[in-house]
C-alpha cells in the first residue's frame, strides 16, 4: 500500500471523527426495543426506578448520537432527544396496536408475546415507528440506519419517510418495500413480497411523491407490485397475489392475476380482473 493512500483513509477519519456507527444506532434501538417490550428483553428491572435511570440513560444516549450526526441538516437538534422520549407513550402505543393486528390477522398467533419474539413483521414496523419519528423531526441518517437494522434481519424494507397509519399489518413479511412517499391508510395488511415502489428512479423526482397511495381496510396479497406517486389504492379494496398496478382502482374494489390459457394449454394470456367486493 502506498504512503498516499494511508493518507487518503486517515483524511477520511479526520472528517468524520465523532460519527456515531451504524454498530451504535443499531444497539441503540435493540435496547429501547428491550426496555419497551419484556418479551424481547434479556433481561427485567428490580424496581421502577432502575427502569426510570435506564431510560434517561438511553435519553442521554440519543442526545449525543444527535450531537455527533453530522447529517442533520439545518434542524435544531438541542430538544430533539427530549421531544422523541416524551413522544416515547404513544410511540409504545401505536406498535402494541401494530401487534394487536398481527395478532388478529394471523390464525397461526397463539398471542401477542408470540408476536413479539418471534415475527418479523413487529420488529421491521417498530423499527419504523421510531425512526418515522426521528424522520418527522428532521434527523437524517440515524433514523435510516434503525431501519436498515430491521432489514438487514427481516428482509423488511420500510424507508422512515413513508407515513403508514394505525393498526398495520404485515404477514410474514420477506421482501416487503415500502418508499420514501409511500402514505397507507388504517387497517391495511399486507404479505410477503409487497412492493410498494416508484415508476421512476430519476433523481430529480426526488423531492416528488413517487410511491402509491393506499387508503383505510386494503388487503395486499403476497408478491403484488404496485408503483406510481398518482396511483391510489382504494378503500376496502383486495389486491391479489402477482398483480402488477400502475394505475388507481378504486374502493371497494378486488382486483387479481388471472392466466387464460390457449390452443390446448400451449399459449397463455396474463390477464387482470376486476370487481367490486
Amino acid at each position: 500500500m502506498t504512503d498516499s493512500f494511508y493518507k487518503k483513509l486517515y483524511q477520511s477519519h479526520q472528517e468524520c471523527p465523532k460519527c456515531p456507527s451504524p454498530v451504535v444506532i443499531s444497539q441503540f434501538f435493540v435496547d429501547l426495543m428491550q426496555t419497551l417490550f419484556p418479551d424481547f428483553s434479556k433481561k427485567t428491572f428490580s424496581s421502577q426506578k432502575e427502569l426510570e435511570l435506564h431510560l434517561n440513560k438511553l435519553k442521554i444516549e440519543l442526545d449525543e448520537m444527535l450531537t455527533r450526526n453530522p447529517m442533520h441538516g439545518e434542524v435544531d437538534l438541542e430538544d430533539v432527544a427530549e421531544s422523541f422520549f416524551n413522544e416515547l407513550p404513544a410511540i409504545h402505543e401505536r406498535i402494541l396496536d401494530d401487534i394487536t393486528a398481527m395478532y388478529q390477522g394471523d390464525p397461526a398467533a397463539k398471542s401477542r408475546s408470540e408476536v413479539i419474539r418471534t415475527y418479523p413483521g413487529f420488529y421491521a414496523i417498530a423499527a419504523y415507528r421510531v425512526a418515522h419519528v426521528l424522520h418527522s423531526h428532521g434527523v437524517k441518517v440515524i433514523p435510516r440506519i434503525i431501519t436498515e437494522h430491521a432489514h438487514s434481519k427481516t428482509g423488511i424494507d420500510i424507508h422512515p419517510g413513508a407515513q403508514i397509519g394505525e393498526h398495520f399489518c404485515i404477514d410474514h413479511g420477506t421482501g416487503v418495500v415500502i418508499g420514501e412517499t409511500t402514505i397507507i391508510g388504517n387497517n391495511v395488511k399486507v404479505y410477503q413480497g409487497v412492493t410498494l415502489g416508484a415508476l421512476s428512479v430519476d433523481k430529480k423526482d426526488a423531492e416528488t411523491k413517487r410511491h402509491p397511495t393506499i387508503e383505510d381496510n386494503v388487503v395486499i396479497y403476497a408478491g403484488a407490485t404496485i408503483l406510481g406517486g398518482n396511483t391510489t389504492i382504494g378503500a376496502n379494496s383486495v389486491v391479489g397475489g402477482n398483480v402488477w398496478l400502475t394505475r388507481s382502482i378504486p374502493a371497494n374494489t378486488k382486483i387479481y392475476y388471472q392466466a387464460k390459457m390457449h390452443n390446448s394449454d400451449t399459449e397463455q394470456t396474463d390477464i387482470y380482473v376486476y370487481k367490486e367486493n
